[in-house]
């Protein structure tokens, strides 16, 4: 049978991360692996050649799951290296409490254990609800219906090598739609709090470019889900010619 390993970056207790589990049940066998505690934006932090407890967790329907003292990619990355059965046919994670567009990737532990499955080269599904405080199972059923539609079709065509499907879907029971979508850009608010040598920081919720037509952001903003192709390929293609231009000494083939 199919075999679909669910992770997130909420913590393994986490209503979101149940729901998806319960939801992707309905395609085959699956199996939890978590971070032991809220890992939110970790980014793609790997634990190396330091110790990483795990244990075995119970979560609130009865079934069981593999908690890691470590980050979202550490979790799917010992689970590749031997703690569970490998690979699965697809690597889903999330649902997390709040969305993840525009630059919200680079800082998402939601994102990155999507992408270090595909670095493990299993396909991958990042799933985020845009709802900040989404505290119950109920409030990912939406999302968690919209994930079993996205996973089947990764499941039956594949992803390119290195590729992930990000997908952010919007507060409330319906949609309008899902809509094929770039990363948008988001605007930050940050705001540095000290104490002393203690520091915090902290600020109201990002906002973003929400009138830029066809990104993340545009879409969720108007209502509907966003699904984006997200590539490891980090290279800024469009520019390298302009540095070429530059004298800065490259030797010529």
């Amino acid at each position: 049978m199919t075999y679909i390993l669910v992770t997130n970056d909420d913590g393994v207790q986490a209503p979101g991360i149940l729901a998806l589990a319960q939801a992707m049940r309905t395609l085959g066998d699956v199996e939890v692996i978590a971070p032991a505690t809220n890992q939110s934006s970790s980014g793609h932090k790997k634990t190396l050649f330091t110790d990483i407890p795990i244990s075995t967790a119970t979560l609130a329907d009865g079934s069981s799951a593999t908690a890691v003292s470590g980050s979202p990619a550490d979790c799917v990355a010992v689970a590749a290296l031997g703690v569970l059965k490998w690979p699965p046919k697809i690597v889903v994670s999330g649902i997390n409490r709040g969305g993840n567009m525009g630059q919200d990737i680079t800082y998402s532990g939601t994102v990155t254990a999507a992408l270090e499955g595909a670095i493990f080269g299993v396909p991958a599904l990042a799933v985020s609800l845009d709802k900040r405080d989404a505290n119950t199972v109920e409030d990912y059923a939406l999302a968690a219906q919209l994930a079993v539609t996205v996973a089947r079709q990764v499941m039956e065509r594949g992803l390119p090598p290195m590729t992930i499907l990000n997908l952010n879907v919007p507060a409330g029971t319906t949609t309008k739609g899902l809509r094929l979508t770039r990363q948008g850009a988001r605007l930050y608010h940050d705001v540095l709090e000290r104490t002393g040598d203690v520091l915090r920081i902290g600020g109201p919720e990002p906002s973003g470019l929400f009138e830029q037509a066809g990104t993340d952001l545009w879409a969720v903003h108007r209502g509907y889900a966003s699904l984006t192709p997200i590539h490891l390929d980090m290279t800024a293609h469009h520019f390298i010619a302009d540095l070429a231009a530059w004298d800065i000494g490259e030797e010529q083939a």
